[in-house]
């Protein structure tokens, strides 16, 4: 199917593109580190933003493609179901606020730059740490996916990349990613900390135009959701109201979802590229105003319906992804339609950058370094993170390629179910040691396995494909179905307790752990902490030595 490309909204939208691209690299000149050539200036800027700009980093990093084209999609399918993406954000901030402050401290402590270090230090256990830092790499490409999807989405809607050949109509989606694989390698995190900027302007007014206009020539917000729910009944595919047989799916989803987002290395990556433990606490405290505007984005998702929105992708077939940008294409004038544009493609290459970031983190600091190379030099250190940054892109294509996209939702929910089985050693581990570290390391692997396998047997009807949802029946309840990282993760505590039990009684030797209890509530101005600069010098961990406890 072949449409008109939209000249004018391609036009705004390549503007936006090519600015945040100059600023992409002009990132490196910003709060200019004397050497970009270390982990924690290339991969955590330097471990100097305050509340500002850390507000903006993680705004950009936390709200997506997911939220400006996945959520929508979901409601504009099924209705009330797809709103479990605001109670979660709304769960989440408390437990932000009692546990990150804690892995900030305990990493500034000792130089931890990823959650798999601290693992290390924690329980003493390189397996535990691989096992983390793997589900770490593994889960964020899905997510990273997820970012082209919302791209694509936008180029589809103005005609761009169709065609017979298959070159031709990702060339668009392939030089986006060029550029933003050249100024994350040349700028590290303070890229996307800088166009984060410009993404969540442009975001918040699309967003507020939208509310304020489009219900104002629908006739309301009493029309629209009357509309809506007709249109959802007519393709019985949903409704406004959650039904009985929907209310552990979206419980399980929001909770599960809640659990696993600040686990995510690129969360984590953004809190601990802070100055201090008290701006990740007024984070967790003023964030909660993202969660606003994901609602206003998720009501788009039954605007769309109650619009007759069309989305229909380049290929014919319909495509819920597109079923927001198209609404916008319809309404507004083109060059605010491409300002719209613009701000869902950059709010898409903005996490994008940081995920690969974090990635990169992990490869280098818990596979590279752990295992190939004990003795790399800091700039050594950098040099690998900046080649796997790139080499994290091309594994998020095969998601693309391979799994089922006609709700890209799914995508985010796989990452999570895999994410999720690291928070007894993440989490847990921040306030108790009590958990033994194998114990610890066979409760993932069962969790993992039970976790994949089932997601891999949901299989969508309409395409055929697995992977085609995240929700499945959950053993002993009667039939009733959840999110099957919830019902992962339980087991993975069950097999955890039950083999730290057997494993205690035994007397089982525990790894050394080199965290004491002052650590966790270290301050930046604590005169135990290392100063920034000592933590590039040479690795204790990696020659054996003492930490710098």
């Amino acid at each position: 199917m072949s449409r008109p490309v939209d000249g004018v909204a391609l036009a705004v939208v390549v503007a936006f593109f090519l600015l945040v691209t100059v600023l992409g690299f002009l990132a490196a000149r910003w709060r200019r580190a004397e050497d970009l050539g270390s982990l924690d200036e290339w991969g955590l800027g330097g471990r100097g933003f305050g509340p500002v700009v850390t507000w903006f980093l993680l705004g950009g990093d936390l709200y997506t493609a997911y939220t400006f084209v996945a959520v929508p999609a979901l409601m504009f399918t099924a209705g009330a179901a797809g709103f479990f993406a605001v109670p979660y954000t709304v769960i989440m901030y408390p437990l932000v606020f009692t546990f990150l402050p804690r892995l900030w401290s305990v990493s500034h402590r000792h130089g931890y730059v990823t959650p798999a270090d601290f693992v290390r230090g924690r329980y003493g256990s390189r397996g535990l740490a691989l096992a983390v830092a793997l589900t770490g790499l593994l889960a964020t490409m899905p997510y990273i996916a997820l970012q082209l999807v919302g791209i694509q989405a936008v180029l589809e809607v103005m005609g761009v990349g169709g065609g017979d050949n298959a070159f031709l109509a990702d060339l668009p989606l392939l030089v986006a990613f060029a550029a933003l694989a050249a100024y994350t390698y040349s700028s590290g995190l303070r890229a996307p900390a800088l166009i984060a900027f410009v993404k969540d302007t442009l975001i918040y007014v699309v967003v507020l135009v939208a509310v304020l206009y489009i219900p104002a020539t629908l006739g309301g917000w009493g029309s629209i959701f009357n509309e809506a729910d007709k249109a959802l009944q007519a393709k019985g595919t949903g409704s406004l109201v959650p039904t009985a047989a929907g209310a552990w799916p979206y419980a399980t989803l929001a909770l599960g979802s809640a659990m696993a987002l600040f686990l995510y290395p690129h969360s984590i990556t953004a809190v601990l590229s802070t100055r201090g433990r008290d701006v990740v606490r007024r984070n967790a405290a003023v964030l909660p105003a993202y969660s606003f505007l994901l609602g206003l984005l998720a009501l788009l998702g039954l605007v769309a319906l109650a619009a007759g929105t069309k989305p229909v992708g380049l290929d014919g077939k319909p495509n819920p992804q597109l079923a927001v940008p198209q609404l916008f294409h319809d309404v507004f004038p083109s060059w605010f339609a491409g300002v719209a544009f613009a701000a869902i493609a950059i709010g898409a290459l903005v996490p994008a950058a940081i995920m690969s970031i974090a990635a990169a983190n992990l490869f280098t600091r818990n596979v590279w370094r752990e295992f190939v190379r004990p003795d790399c030099s800091p700039a050594e250190q950098a040099k690998v993170a900046k080649l796997a940054s790139l080499a994290v892109k091309v594994g998020a294509l095969v998601f693309v390629l391979t799994l089922d996209k006609t709700l890209a939702i799914n995508f985010q929910l796989l990452g999570g179910i895999w994410i999720l089985q690291t928070f007894p050693a993440v989490v847990v581990g921040l306030f108790t040691r009590w958990f033994h570290r194998w114990a610890l390391l066979a409760g993932w692997a069962v969790s993992m396995v039970y976790g994949t396998i089932k997601a891999y047997d949901v299989v969508n009807p309409a395409t055929g494909k697995h992977f085609g949802g995240s929700a499945a029946d959950i053993p002993f309840l009667g039939g009733r179905t959840g999110y099957i990282a919830l019902t992962a993760f339980v087991l993975n505590l069950v097999v955890t307790v039950g083999l730290t039990v057997l494993l205690r009684a035994l007397r089982v030797p525990d790894g050394p752990d080199e965290t004491a209890a002052g650590d966790y509530l270290a301050e930046a101005d604590d005169p135990r902490v290392a100063p920034l600069d000592a933590l590039t010098g040479p690795d204790p961990l990696a020659s054996g030595g003492p930490s710098r406890a």
